[in-house]
This record gives structure tokens, sequence and C-alpha cells, in this order.
């Protein structure tokens, strides 16, 4: 009778407790301020319609591989956006010659690139994840109270939304979003890869396609802890 006793208390505890962090993250939603909840809806909004908008353009990528400040590869591509909305490149350059000297070097000059290409792409992967701000997520941390509404010093136009645990725990996303234009000017991100201790910090900047979308000019991608950088430059937007 006891342990039957004992089991429902303990039954009863734990959907008391399950109420109560529902009823927090309730409450979060609920105390947040409308312009936060008005500035989060607009830039779900945005978000959408400028990748919406993107589709029907193509532009050509510049992207810049430095190890430990060493710069590794330039690659070049013409970009558009697949009918799911992830980037299609197409290669300007041509084939790389391949390595000088004896097999051994070439074969250790190879794993060194694949070390680093493979690297680079878990990074662009990841920045992939951030940019755009994916409207579910953003709503989520709307929810769980994990947002906060900031100024921009010299900028009257411009708010931050700060958003914590958006994609990873611990992480960060910084949004510099324009009130009157209803578009991002920029985004920073502090994350990280296969672990906190394996940090990687992502800076964005948005422009705008004269009579066109929003789009992103530049990226800079530093994985810390491999002193690798990636930097993206994007240009000649012309429509499909």
């Amino acid at each position: 009778m006891k342990r039957t006793t004992w089991l429902s208390m303990s039954t009863v505890l734990t959907s008391v407790l399950a109420i109560g962090a529902f009823a927090t993250c309730v409450e979060n939603a609920h105390a947040q301020s409308p312009e936060l909840q008005q500035r989060v809806a607009e830039v779900k909004a945005a978000s959408t319609q400028n990748k919406q908008a993107l589709m029907s353009f193509n532009w050509t990528e510049q992207v810049t591989i430095s190890l430990k400040g060493d710069v590794k590869k330039v690659d070049h591509y013409q970009v558009r956006l697949g009918p799911d909305g992830t980037p299609q490149k197409t290669s300007l350059d041509a084939p790389a010659p391949p390595p000088s000297g004896g097999r051994l070097k070439q074969r250790v000059v190879a794993n060194k690139t694949d070390e680093y290409t493979d690297y680079a792409n878990s990074m662009k992967a990841l920045a992939q994840q951030y940019v755009p701000p994916d409207g579910a997520l953003l709503q989520q941390a709307y929810a769980q109270g994990n947002i906060t509404l900031e100024p921009v010093p010299g900028k009257p136009d411009a708010v931050q939304l700060v958003v914590h645990n958006y994609l990873k725990p611990q992480d960060s996303m910084t949004l510099v979003f324009d009130k009157v234009q209803k578009a991002l000017l920029g985004v920073q991100v502090a994350s990280y890869m296969s672990g906190p201790s394996d940090a990687m910090t992502l800076s964005v900047q948005f422009s705008q396609i004269p009579g066109g979308p929003n789009h992103v000019s530049s990226m800079d991608m530093n994985g810390v802890s491999k002193q690798l950088n990636i930097a993206t430059q994007n240009s000649n937007y012309q429509h499909n």
C-alpha cells in the first residue's frame, strides 16, 4: 500500500512540475513587450519574402578560405536558389592543377586540403542554419523568453533582437533590423561546431538590390580552434 501511495505521489509531482514548466513558458511569452512581438513577426515576414524574391535572381559568389592567416583557396560561383530554397552553385573557375612534387608530397598536400575543406564545408552548413533566420526557431525562442529587444546606438530607425539558445544550447544570434525598411541589416552569431570548445563566429552584412529584395552582401565565418576563416562576397545580382 505504501508503495502504491508513493508512486501516486511521484506521478502527481511529475505532472505538477510539467504543468509548472508549461505555465512558465506561456508566462514568458505573454511577458514579452508588444514591440518585441511585432519585430519578431516582421523579421519572420521579411526573411520569407526575401527568400521567395531571391528565387528569381542569380548572382556571383566569391569564397576565400584562409588557414592561420594564409589564403589557401579562392573560389568563384554562379549561384541561384533551387525549388526548395537551397543554393545551387556552378563553379566559374578552371580545374585546379594537380600538386607538384612526388607522390608522398602530393598525398600529404591532398590530406591537408581535404581536412580543412571538410571543416570549411561543415562551417558553411552550420552558417546556413542561421542565415536567413528560420521563422519557426525564432518563434520558439520568443515563446521561451529567449529574445530581448535593444536599441542600436546611432541608428534610431534600427533595433537589435538578441536571441539566445536559438539553434544550440548557449549559442547567441543578434539581428540588426531596420524598422522603417522592414529589412535585416546584419547578423552576428556566436555558435560552435562539435562542442562549445570548438567555437564558430559568423558576421553577415545585408544590402538591397535596386528595386529588389534584400540579400547577403558579405559573410565572414571563423572556426576559432582551427584558425580557419571563410569570407564570402556576393555581387552582380541579375534576374534569371
